[in-house]
């Protein structure tokens, strides 16, 4: 017979993973919506946006500036893009208040009169601080799946 190791609990409290989720929902349909400037401002100052198949990109500015020419381009294609996000962890505030996550994404993509094609799925994780009653995204690492 297996034997199966007790887990600890360190379920966040319902209100901080509501927090979360809110959260999220709200950077990915500014960022689905071309609202690029609003989506950069989710991230801290000194943000980073970090994906194994581009290099980082550091601060708000750039971190705008990339997400930009990706609306644009899409844009110009014609095509309606969306994020979905789920299976979302959230571990509790650490001694610094950084409250770390990890959950899955699927990018999904729709021409005119088409049907919906995921065009990426990826395995994320985000460190988020508190900011004026809201949270910013400190760090995020986005991995692709199938680039590994």
């Amino acid at each position: 017979m297996t034997e199966v190791a007790a887990v600890p609990d360190q379920a966040p409290d319902g209100s901080l993973f509501q927090q979360i989720q809110q959260f999220y929902a709200r950077q990915m349909r500014l960022l689905d919506h071309g609202a690029v400037e609003e989506w950069a401002d989710t991230f801290t100052e000194d943000g980073v946006f970090d994906q194994n198949v581009a290099g980082p990109l550091t601060g708000r500015a750039t971190i705008a500036v990339a997400a930009q020419k990706r609306v644009d381009q899409i844009v110009a294609e014609g095509i309606t893009r969306r994020h979905w996000l789920g299976m979302l962890e959230v571990d509790p505030r650490d001694e610094q208040g950084v409250v770390r996550t990890r959950y899955y994404a699927f990018s999904m993509a729709t021409e005119r009169g088409g049907r919906p094609q995921i065009t990426a799925s990826t395995y994320a994780e985000d460190s988020l601080v508190r900011h004026e009653g809201g949270w910013l995204v400190r760090y995020r690492r986005v991995t692709h799946d199938g680039t590994t």
